[in-house]
């Protein structure tokens, strides 16, 4: 997919004058993230493509050597196995629709299913016939300070695995193991508390798990967070695996989404209105910026101004997003120089993941500008901003 490319956001800015969102992708961001994952995890990395699902960051992904890729719907199926024809595709779904299940299996080729209950093994049976297929049996996990508690939504409670894995058995299909420990999950020993839960179940069982998936929640360097290092989670992680009877021929597999895509992609929005201390932006909930109501996260931000300098004294501002809604206020101040006005551009920050996925065309509002920047973006490189939850 063609993007047209400039040296910084800066540049992006001068060229454009742009009076609606910018999305600023960072390819070289993204391909030294790719890079650690697949050097330091003990296995098979998938992207979590719900996540972001533009093409441009799959292809850049592809292209840095990510082969594999967690998929939830039919069209994310249909989106991977036609963008890329030798790429892995998997069903990672706990629950599907009949109609789901039998085109991914007879049209797209999967074989890959993960499940978390008795009533959706025979879903998957009854459409697939149970020919070639791998059933991953989904196990919750105990909370462990996420973002989202994804445990509350899916996974079988561990003390009815066995009896899944032992169904799983009798179908003659190959069984694996997952579990998805929350978004954004600042605790490596999260993984390997995991883990042990896994070991238990595998002895319980006594089934062949050929598939061992340790999902994703590797988590993003938002404002005012203390992001452990990425070895650190793979330090866990290997110390559980070594703690399970797995066979020689077991494939396992992470999914990272929100870790490995979120610092690649920045976006321009422009001040369309201030009113003392509070700006109007053209972007908010309802766009590209939902996170940081439903999970809390707080994205970096810095003032562009193309005629002139600005103030060096700061000040700070609420930000509204661009809707005739009232709610459409985010929910943090930010610290931006005390004399940015209309018409002024702020670069927000961490945006890859959730970002463009989520946003909405509500009020008539949709951002879909997408460009590429060669620079690692100075928002990333500056000190902490100052910020204070509103």
């Amino acid at each position: 997919m063609k993007t047209s490319t400039f040296d910084s956001v800066d540049a992006v800015i001068a060229a454009m004058e742009p009076s609606y969102p910018i999305y600023c992708i960072q390819p070289d961001v993204l391909r030294e993230t790719a890079r650690r994952f697949l050097d330091t995890f003990p296995g098979r990395v998938l992207y979590a493509i719900k996540c972001n699902p533009h093409p441009r960051i799959a292809e850049i992904l592809y292209e840095a050597g990510i082969r594999h890729f967690d998929t939830a719907s039919l069209p994310e199926i249909a989106q991977v196995r036609e963008q890329f024809r030798d790429a892995g595709a998997y069903f990672m779904h706990p629950v599907k629709a009949r109609a789901a299940i039998k085109a991914a299996y007879e049209v797209y080729g999967i074989r890959h299913f993960v499940i978390d209950s008795h009533a959706e093994l025979a879903k998957v049976m009854d459409e697939t016939g149970g020919e070639g297929v791998t059933c991953v049996v989904r196990v919750a996990t105990p909370p462990m300070d996420t973002a989202y508690d994804l445990s509350e939504k899916f996974g079988c409670q561990p003390e009815e695995a066995p009896a899944l894995l032992k169904e799983v058995q009798k179908w003659k299909c190959q069984a694996g193991l997952s579990f998805h420990v929350g978004s954004q999950c600042l605790k490596p020993e999260a993984w390997n508390i995991a883990l042990e839960i896994l070991r238990k179940i595998m002895d319980e069982a006594q089934v062949d798990i050929h598939m061992l998936d340790v999902g994703g929640g590797f988590p993003a360097a938002y404002q005012g967070v203390q992001l452990p290092p990425l070895e650190s989670f793979m330090d866990e992680i290997g110390a559980g695996l070594k703690k399970l009877n797995l066979r020689n021929d077991c494939v396992v597999m992470c999914e990272p989404g929100r870790g490995l895509v979120a610092g690649a992609m920045s976006m321009v929005v422009q001040v369309l209105l201030r009113k003392d201390n509070q700006l109007y932006i053209n972007d908010g909930i309802y766009g590209s910026l939902s996170e940081m109501v439903t999970a809390q996260v707080q994205m970096p931000v810095r003032a562009v101004r193309l005629k002139g300098p600005m103030s060096e004294t700061g000040a700070d501002f609420k930000m509204s997003g661009p809707t005739c809604d009232s709610i459409d206020i985010l929910p943090f101040t930010f610290h931006l120089p005390e004399d940015i006005d209309e018409g002024d551009w702020i670069e927000i920050g961490q945006v890859g993941a959730y970002g463009n996925a989520l946003r909405t065309n509500f009020n008539g509002f949709y951002p879909d500008t997408f460009v590429e920047v060669k620079e690692w973006g100075a928002i990333n490189q500056a000190p902490p901003l100052r910020s204070s939850v509103a």
